[in-house]
């Protein structure tokens, strides 16, 4: 397009020569939308305090045995599994805007029947509604503030959502300390109540207004969003006319994308991190924390200001740096995180089976608070390593990458694809660890980690700066 141009003929969203927008409300609708991933993260982070809480309960309350508590913590990430696949159907039938205020019914319907529960059932059904919606907004909160933010603050407004996630656990952790499980379901509905009042007088993304030929109504959500002089790129024609189907990915438009998403999402599961967050009271406990509520806090504190730190570089650093720099730290720390129980473990042989609490005792006490402190500073680490890169981008990347036409269907996947993961490492990590020990169990994580540092280098484009058009270029050879 040159200056000559008549300005009638110019895209709608395509970049401007200005980057800063004259309106902000852009940056309400991101929150607002964010809020979420605020109420994902309260989800998940939930079933710390109340396990201990309910385990306590006395009758008529509800009490959680050791297989109740285990499926009262993992039965989420079965929910999310379906609301993934939920959230990539509606996503492109009922648009981003609608899918996010469908998905405040089950997190509030689902604390409800939490917070009057009666027996294990009503409790296991109240976590399984939440976890359906944690799994529609994890997909369509970083859909949705793609589209509606300009190139150069995507990377800030798409980490947030990985910020708020954080942000969420910590508030469950805090809210803990003083409340009781019941209250505590109270206060998990706020966050998605206060989503439906934002979210309804926020527009649709003006990228899915166009694909449905609602041009006027897209011109309308840009000037809201940022003002009439501010927009991006235009939506290839005819794609709005195009679905889903399996010939698809024979374009590399398509499958390339699709590998990438897909990886990403089994990468930052197979990191070790959720086997690391199990492992985070124990180790505090051994480094003389005695206060284990503070362990948990102290975690999530670090989660929260590492994410902050890569939502705010973001689009400056880039994704592929941040992506590789995250793998690099979490490679060392996992790796010496296996050292720490290989120092600590018994003699072999003595045992065939996982004994944590007796490998540290064997040491001598001075000799155990080292070792103990070699553990909680490779576990920081690690963790810190986790929320600057691989905690946020693959949800970023996933909302760049496809090109609108196949979103929803590969979003959906994608989503799916991470909270399967997530249950089958979660649920397995202990019979893994009884095979190759504590120690080769960590190891394992960091070779994966060294795979995802080389995929990172040799499969994944930078995305910094770019027009989600001009990404699905990229993948197109154009």
């Amino acid at each position: 397009m040159t200056p000559e141009d008549p300005e009638e003929t110019q895209p709608l969203l395509r970049p401007s020569e200005s980057s800063v927008p004259r309106s902000r409300r852009g940056f309400l609708a991101a929150f607002a939308a964010a809020l979420g991933p605020l109420s994902f993260g309260f989800a998940l982070g939930y079933s710390s305090p109340a396990i201990p809480s309910l385990r306590r309960a006395a009758a008529p309350a509800p009490r959680l045995d050791d297989d109740a508590a285990s499926w009262f913590g993992a039965v989420v990430t079965l929910g999310a599994a379906a609301g993934g696949v939920l959230g990539g159907w509606l996503l492109d039938r009922a648009g981003r805007k609608l899918s996010l205020l469908l998905c405040t019914v089950p997190f509030v319907v689902g604390f409800a029947i939490i917070t009057g529960a009666q027996n294990v059932w009503m409790l296991l059904g109240g976590r399984l509604l939440t976890g359906l919606a944690c799994g529609v907004a994890s997909l369509v909160a970083p859909v949705y503030i793609s589209e509606i933010a300009y190139p150069a603050a995507r990377g800030l407004l798409g980490s947030c959502v990985q910020l708020m996630v954080v942000i969420g656990i910590l508030l469950a952790y805090l809210a803990g300390w003083v409340l009781e499980w019941r209250w505590l379901a109270v206060l998990g509905c706020v966050p998605p109540s206060l989503m439906l009042l934002l979210m309804c007088c926020m527009p649709e993304t003006p990228h899915f207004l166009l694909t449905q030929h609602k041009r006027q109504e897209a011109v309308a959500a840009r000037q809201f969003l940022w003002g009439s002089e501010q927009g991006w790129e235009e939506p290839p024609m005819g794609a709005e006319h195009q679905g889903f189907q399996l010939l698809l990915l024979r374009h590399p438009g398509i499958y390339k994308p699709f590998l990438i998403g897909v990886s990403l999402m089994a990468f930052q599961q197979l990191s070790g991190v959720n086997a690391v967050m199990f492992y985070a009271e124990t180790i505090f406990e051994k480094a003389k924390f005695k206060n284990s509520s503070l362990a948990c806090i102290t975690v999530g504190v670090i989660q929260v200001l590492f994410t902050a730190v890569a939502a705010l570089i973001m689009d400056r650093a880039g994704r592929r740096l941040l992506l590789t720099l995250s793998g690099v730290v979490m490679v060392f720390s996992a790796s010496a995180f296996g050292t720490y129980f290989k120092l600590t473990q018994d003699s072999p042989g003595n045992s065939s089976h996982v004994d944590l609490l007796a490998a540290v005792s064997a040491q001598p006490v001075d000799t155990n608070v080292g070792l103990a402190w070699l553990a909680v500073g490779s576990m920081c680490l690690f963790i810190a390593g986790f929320a600057v890169g691989w905690g946020p981008i693959p949800w970023l990347l996933m909302s760049e990458i496809f090109p609108l036409h196949v979103k929803g269907v590969a979003t959906g996947i994608c989503v799916l694809t991470n909270w399967l993961m997530a249950f089958l490492v979660t649920k397995e990590f202990s019979s893994l660890m009884e095979v190759l020990r504590p120690y080769g169990a960590f190891w394992l994580a960091s070779a994966f980690c060294i795979f995802s540092v080389l995929f990172t280098l040799f499969c994944v484009p930078e995305t910094k700066g770019k027009t989600l058009e001009q990404i699905t270029a990229h993948f197109e050879g154009r």
